[in-house]
């Protein structure tokens, strides 16, 4: 547990900027040891590898199967104190294996298109790379799907690793990636942690509604079929947008996520992943429930499991629901355990429990970080969800 002194460092540092070695500081205790002072006044980690991914994701390999001798080099890396490893995403076991960069085919279908974009606000700027299919038609209004990237990632490499632009080809259906850069975070998360990023029409949120605007504005799009979705910081991320903007997302998607209002801070934030943190915001006052659709693997030892039945908690609320389960196999990959909610006479949730899976997009593939290529298809089942959910179905 942290304590409050630990708590009371860790914010000292965060309002001084420090976010890198506030991360450092939290880790550390939350594994027990005592933070080591450098030279220089930082944070340092004793020798120990940080967590990572689990090591099916990305083609790593069985988990079973004798590692291989470290190198030097990678004794190296691994020796780095861990506010110098928060740069690229390691503090929050979000490093996937290394693997080129994906090549066009691999993030796109010939015939498409995959532009970049950009938008501004009072809260800043962001830059966003929109998938156009090839039957895109203007006057033709299409779906739309706001994608919402884990930690480290890009929008070419969430794209390649869910392949979302290759099933929303085949539905015919507009995408967006709006993209994180890492000045507004060390490691390129979304900041869905923070209070000030969870509120309509301010932060991160306004940024995100306004590039979903922006794409509204500029392209045919149906505005009741409009739906956010996202993976680990992502899926946080997209549980903040369902939440505070209930009147523009039809559905939401949270894979290995966290439910909007479970963490204020960094701390809280660190304590939720590790323990699972419920949520403590509705959606917006007077709004309906948005239809949610949740993927988490029952081994992701970065966000806590126990996270994805809190995201089921939020969304319901108070409501009473009828509750089925279904229970199946993919050949050769994993097992899954799929949860049903229905409200009067419309199924408004989906929770998919998949067995054996660390953190990492189900189904997804390995051009991409962060992918667990063993199934059920996370990718295809969440579009599937959010197209039988348009706006004009929902009850009030």
């Amino acid at each position: 547990m942290l304590n409050q002194d630990t708590l009371r460092e860790a914010t000292r540092l965060t309002q001084a900027g420090q976010l890198t070695e506030a991360t450092a500081l939290l880790q550390c205790m939350l594994r027990g040891e005592r933070p080591l002072a450098t030279a220089k006044g930082l944070i340092s980690l004793p020798d120990r590898t940080p967590p990572t991914i689990d090591p099916k994701a990305n083609g790593v390999g069985n988990a079973d199967r004798a590692a291989p001798a470290e190198t030097p080099a990678a004794m190296a890396r691994r020796r780095r104190p861990l506010f110098d490893r928060a740069k690229d995403g390691t503090w929050l076991g979000l490093r996937g294996a290394k693997h080129a960069p994906a090549s066009v085919t691999d993030i796109a279908p010939v015939g498409t298109k995959f532009i970049e974009g950009a938008y501004s606000n009072e809260a800043g700027s962001r830059t966003f790379k929109l998938f156009v299919p090839s039957s895109y038609h203007q006057g033709q209004p299409l779906p739309l799907v706001v994608m919402l990237h884990g930690c480290t990632q890009s929008p070419d490499d969430f794209a390649a690793g869910t392949r979302m632009n290759f099933i929303a080809e085949e539905q015919n259906c507009l995408v967006v990636y709006p993209a994180q850069p890492s000045g507004a975070n060390p490691s390129k998360c979304w900041n869905w942690f923070r209070a000030a990023d969870q509120r309509r029409d301010e932060g991160e949120p306004s940024l995100i509604a306004g590039i979903t605007r922006r794409v509204m504005q500029d392209y045919s799009v149906d505005p009741k079929r409009v739906f956010v979705a996202g993976l680990s910081a992502g899926g946080a991320a997209a549980a903040v947008m369902g939440a505070t903007y209930s009147d523009l997302y039809a559905a939401v998607g949270i894979h290995s996520g966290l439910a909007c209002g479970a963490a204020t801070d960094m701390p809280s934030a660190f304590a939720a992943m590790r323990q699972g943190g419920k949520g403590g915001r509705q959606t917006m006052a007077g709004g309906p429930m948005v239809p949610t659709i949740i993927f988490h693997g029952d081994r992701d030892t970065t966000v806590h499991p126990d996270n994805g039945a809190h995201v089921v908690e939020h969304a319901i609320g108070a409501r009473r629901t009828r509750k089925k389960v279904h229970r199946g196999q993919i050949p050769g990959g994993h097992g899954y355990t799929r949860t049903t909610h229905t409200d009067g006479e419309r199924e408004v949730l989906e929770h998919w429990n998949v067995h054996g899976a660390g953190h990492a997009w189900s189904g997804g593939s390995p051009a991409g970080s962060y992918t667990d290529g063993e199934g059920p298809d996370a990718t295809r089942e969440m579009l599937r969800f959010f197209l039988e959910h348009p706006q004009a179905s929902r009850a009030h």
